[in-house]
């Protein structure tokens, strides 16, 4: 019998998941290619860090919002470091926290918390609709971000008559090499990719970043435009479409690789000859 993904070529600019990304689809038949576009790694000062999180402990903030999973689990080790990791849990548990999708929910969930509110949609645009339904006017909000450039949240929140306090506990840095990113630039030129997956908007900044700096903006345009791009969830196909491309394969819900390896699966075996 014949798996719905035999013959494809499958690239992956995973990082975090990138070795259960790939067993998922190898064993639906697929090859894949491991290009991870960068690699995540604590954020270098990380007093602001401890200091956000010794805030929370005081009891400082009336509501905490988390952006990522990754922001969860990067504060959590970090109030390992400092010594305060059952404080910040306790505090956690006493704070109304809200969550912009469900990673960060599944964070908690490995604490032993639960979110008090998940945004309406997994983006910052669903959080802030989110938070809108809250009386923030005077409040401190704590606020997980997750780049340096993401301010849409914070100025809601000073909008609205709070006080936002950001923490951003990871950072994000070249994983694979320039020479490998614009190897698969040209794969994907030259139609030799079947699938390329993106898990998050960063992986599209750095393919972009790298096309622009080896003067092959072109031949990505084309590659996009060749290759069945599955996105993992809105955010991430978003960054496509804000630069030009498409993403052909965004599930509507549940925004996990499990959910994504079904879609990918149920959309290249449509199109298999018959």
């Amino acid at each position: 019998m014949t798996l719905p993904l035999t013959g494809r070529t499958a690239a992956l600019a995973e990082t975090r998941q990138i070795q259960e990304l790939a067993a998922m689809l190898e064993k639906e038949g697929a090859t894949a290619v491991r290009v991870p576009m960068f690699a995540i790694l604590d954020a270098e000062d990380q007093a602001p860090v401890v200091a956000w999180l010794r805030d929370l402990v005081a009891g400082t903030f009336a509501v905490v919002a988390f952006m990522t999973g990754e922001g969860v689990r990067r504060l959590v080790a970090a109030a390992e470091r400092a010594g305060i990791r059952d404080d910040v849990i306790a505090a956690l548990g006493r704070t109304k926290l809200v969550t912009r999708g469900p990673k960060p929910g599944q964070a908690l969930k490995e604490i032993g918390l639960a979110a008090t509110k998940v945004a309406a949609s997994p983006t910052t645009a669903g959080l802030v609709t989110t938070l809108s339904a809250e009386t923030l006017a005077g409040a401190a909000v704590g606020v997980q971000l997750h780049d340096t450039t993401d301010d849409a949240l914070p100025s809601f929140l000073t909008g609205a008559g709070a006080t936002p306090h950001v923490v951003r506990p990871y950072r994000y840095a070249p994983a694979a090499d320039a020479d490998k990113v614009a190897g698969l630039i040209r794969d994907m030129a030259a139609g030799s990719v079947d699938l390329l997956v993106i898990t998050s908007s960063p992986q599209v900044a750095r393919m972009y970043e790298v096309a622009e700096e080896r003067g092959i903006a072109g031949e990505l345009t084309a590659g996009l435009g060749k290759t069945c791009v599955a996105a993992v969830g809105p955010i991430a196909a978003d960054a496509l479409t804000d630069r030009g491309a498409k993403a052909d394969i965004v599930p509507a819900q549940g925004f996990v690789m499990k959910n994504l390896v079904v879609q990918i699966k149920r959309e290249l075996d449509a199109k298999r000859p018959r």
